[in-house]
């Protein structure tokens, strides 16, 4: 199985990012999970930029295909001002443009979201849950706040909490377990 994770900060030192690459390195025999990196590069959204006969953004179309050949998603959010960042937000436009038809519709997809503060960007994962079940998304059940996230990390940006290491193992195989197609009845 294959499953893409997005971070949605754009910090080099992103704690979303390194919860992501963790996830990566946690992942259950048979999955593989690949940390996307080009939301950076990903321009505003423009319908008129998202028109057939239009040349699609190299970017946006890279996304595109990505999500398209991944089983799930894992989409990994800090809070900023109470929601998602605007660099994802702009992303998933780009992705479910209703008139092009939705990359996300029916995708499984696991949020999570790491912050410095108290809650653990609940309310950012809370509104991206919305974003992307508007978006056709499958959004398993369970969010993954990481409240405090520096105490959750060394200095090299490894996980180091062997409490959110098994909490994220859980999470990523709820999320493996509601991709995994279901067996076929003999």
């Amino acid at each position: 199985m294959k499953v893409l994770a997005i971070s949605g900060s754009l910090r080099a030192g992103s704690y979303n990012t390194a919860l992501a690459r963790a996830a990566a390195e946690l992942a259950p025999d048979g999955v593989e999970i690949e940390v996307y990196d080009g939301l950076g590069l990903i321009p505003h959204y423009d319908e008129d930029l998202d028109q057939e006969g239009v040349e699609t953004p190299t970017s946006v179309a890279e996304l595109r295909r990505r999500i398209d050949d991944a089983d799930a998603l894992l989409v990994v959010t800090p809070e900023y001002n109470g929601s998602t960042t605007g660099v994802l937000k702009n992303a998933i436009d780009w992705v479910s443009a209703r008139h092009r038809g939705s990359w996300l519709r029916n995708k499984t997809v696991a949020i999570a979201g790491a912050t410095t503060g108290e809650y653990g960007a609940i309310w950012a994962q809370q509104d991206l849950r919305r974003i992307l079940g508007i978006a056709g998304a499958r959004v398993v059940a369970g969010d993954f706040p990481l409240p405090r996230a520096y105490e959750a990390f060394d200095e090299s940006g490894t996980l180091a909490s062997p409490l959110v290491a098994e909490r994220l193992r859980n999470h990523v195989a709820a999320l493996v377990h509601e991709a995994s197609p279901l067996p076929v009845a003999a």
